[in-house]
């Protein structure tokens, strides 16, 4: 039944945003006349007066239904809402004003229901906004502090968060230091301690800490913002079984209004009485019209898609949710997906009788006016390490080699060591077998040591696949266009035996195409440009919010914002239940219809029971859908 309402959630308390929604106001005055009526019935009160309540019932509860009837009709289409009133008042008509009115009592329940599934959903995300604080603290150039709406903040703009309040703005912490609830968005149980160059999000809360933040995101451009767009976006779309539905559902109501003018017309022409013959009529219109079909797929769509936006992953659409559930393989990307993106000092091999700590130093020195992510990973694990690191004068750098750099009357160089072509440095060839970038150090020309850095496999990269592999039982697909060597021991890390590395965009492409010729519906995780074409290609996709490039968060299906690799098997586990309540719900919807109907053809239905098993399975298949929507939902998928 399509839904007539989309009210505005008012603010309150856990249940009061009920009553702000129409349908349920409607449904409940429906439901206290057709009580008071039964009750002056029983009681023995005059006809009138209880037919008065009665009628009353129906103006309540059916004016909506048969206005949306109405104006489908006027477009030409027939839909179950007008099915629904011709039905009740056909009832009326012969007298059974008592089965009329409780079809539009049972009718509006569902109507209700289905707004409060819809209602709920958009409240799940919405309420992400009401996080974020309308008002900021904003520092100017000399230090005055303004406060001011956020909505207009601009990247560059600094603003204070005191302790215990909420950010107004995405940005990056440039001075304090505290610990961040940001449950809201990443969906991370305990607070995150933030420093000077870590990200913070709108409507995360600051801790004990004052920070001094640099907004980086207009506020129409917030991680909050983002999810909100995206997910009401998402609920527009229609997923296929619920377009073929909706197609049918016109054709299947013209039937069924053919089918009820025959079942009336054919017995008076053979001489049955008018009331008995127009009260079965009327129970087959009501027992055959497809309320709880068309109720049988949105709701747990939508419902799976909120749910996954509370912890931090976007899916695009009704048709990506679908998609999701169809995966047979997963292609994941490795830097900046299986990996953190960022190089780390792996390895520390010093040639001569410096310390680690000494060799650290020189290269840091050396490297800390560099912008190159390797110079910048060797002057973290410097300040990692607690060491302090010298200044330099003339620095140099060296395009394609490494740095120099004149430090305490030395000159230090850190370069790739194919400047050491010709010189037999035995840690090179270890440190690179192992798959990290090897760069030698060097004091006045003479190698002193050897600095191997690598990416850094995240934390939950080697559950991520097992899970992976358990779901769909088959084992993720590497795809990289890193060397073959690291490609390989990343691959031995997290227990990935397809490893095709030293791919460019298009390789990548066509081996998911290739995937995909040979009959699996492929689901591509990236976060680079790189991934894009293989994104494109592929069933479905998945990007890195956090990390990922613009292009790869618009090609693909699903953004995971917090960038944890859990999420990828949890998705799709969460589809799949998705997909399995929408065939539940359908079986549910066509047993209730068929038993119905052939039971109104073959035998005598009683049009309130009819009324009952119909509404019933109409009521149950939309309770159904919104299991979904539960966090126990979300942690059941993550088993």
């Amino acid at each position: 039944m399509p839904a007539r309402s989309r009210p505005t959630p008012a603010p309150g308390g856990s249940l009061g945003w009920l009553w702000s929604v129409a349908s349920v106001r409607w449904a409940a005055a429906a439901l206290v006349l057709f009580l008071a009526g039964l009750a002056a019935q029983l009681a023995g009160a005059p006809e009138p007066v209880w037919w008065a309540l009665y009628l009353a019932c129906y103006a309540t509860g059916g004016w909506e239904p048969a206005w949306a009837g109405l104006q489908a009709l006027r477009e030409r289409t027939l839909d179950v809402d007008l099915l629904m009133i011709l039905a009740a008042i056909g009832a009326a008509s012969i007298g059974q004003v008592f089965d009329g009115a409780l079809l539009i009592v049972i009718f509006a329940t569902s109507g209700a229901l289905e707004d409060i599934a819809t209602t709920r959903t958009e409240r799940s995300v919405r309420g992400l906004l009401d996080l974020a604080p309308d008002s900021a603290t904003l520092v100017t150039s000399d230090g005055v502090e303004h406060h001011v709406a956020a909505d207009v903040l601009r990247p560059g703009d600094h603003i204070m968060v005191r302790p215990g309040e909420r950010i107004s703005a995405d940005g990056t912490v440039t001075a304090g230091s505290s610990d961040v609830d940001q449950s809201s968005i990443t969906g991370e149980p305990l607070p995150v301690p933030k420093q000077t160059g870590d990200e913070v999000f709108a409507g995360t809360l600051n801790g004990s800490g004052a920070l001094r933040v640099t907004v980086t995101h207009d506020p129409s451009q917030t991680v909050v913002a983002r999810i909100v767009a995206m997910v009401a976006e998402a609920s527009a779309t229609k997923a296929k079984t619920q377009l073929f539905i909706e197609k049918v559902e016109q054709r299947y109501s013209v039937i069924v209004v053919i089918a009820t003018v025959a079942l009336f017309a054919v017995p008076l022409l053979l001489g049955a009485d008018l009331r008995s013959t127009l009260l079965r009529a009327m129970t087959f219109m009501i027992v055959a019209s497809p309320c709880a079909v068309v109720l049988a797929t949105m709701p747990p769509l939508l419902s799976a898609i909120a749910n996954a936006s509370r912890h931090g992953v976007l899916v695009k659409s009704a048709v990506a949710m679908e998609r999701l559930a169809d995966t047979d393989v997963v292609v994941l990307d490795k830097t900046g997906t299986l990996t953190a993106g960022a190089p780390q000092v792996a390895s520390v091999v010093a040639l001569d009788a410096s310390s680690d700590e000494q060799l650290i130093e020189k290269a840091a020195a050396a490297e800390q006016f560099s912008e190159h992510p390797l110079g910048r990973a060797i002057v973290a694990e410097a300040k990692e390490r607690g060491i302090a690191v010298p200044g330099a004068t003339d620095f140099t750098a060296l395009p394609g080699r490494g740095v120099r750099a004149v430090v305490a009357g030395q000159v230090i160089e850190v370069v790739s060591p194919a400047a050491y072509a010709g010189t037999a440095i035995a840690a090179v060839g270890e440190i690179e077998d192992d798959g990290a970038t090897a760069v030698v150090v060097s004091v006045d020309g003479a190698a002193v040591g050897v600095l191997g850095l690598a990416d850094r496999v995240r934390p939950d990269a080697g559950a991520a696949v097992a899970r992976i592999r358990e779901l769909t039982d088959r084992a993720p697909v590497l795809l990289t266009g890193d060397n073959a060597r690291a490609a390989r021991r990343l691959g031995q890390q997290v227990s990935i035996d397809d490893v095709r590395a030293e791919l460019l965009p298009d390789d990548k492409a066509s081996a998911v195409q290739r995937l995909e010729a040979d009959g699996l519906r492929v689901l591509v995780v990236g976060d680079g440009v790189n991934d894009a074409p293989a994104m494109a290609a592929a069933h479905t996709s998945m990007a890195m919010g956090r990390s990922g490039a613009d292009l790869t968060v618009e090609t693909a299906d699903v953004v995971t914002i917090r960038d944890e690799l859990s999420t990828i098997p949890t998705v799709v586990a969460l589809a799949r239940r998705a997909r399995r309540m929408v065939i539940a719900n359908l079986a549910i919807a066509a047993t209730a219809i068929t038993v119905l109907v052939a039971w109104d053809l073959f035998g005598h239905l009683p049009l309130p029971l009819g009324v009952a098993g119909h509404e019933g399975s109409t009521i149950l298949v939309a309770l159904n859908g919104l299991r979904l929507l539960s966090n126990r939902a979300w942690r059941r998928a993550s088993r």
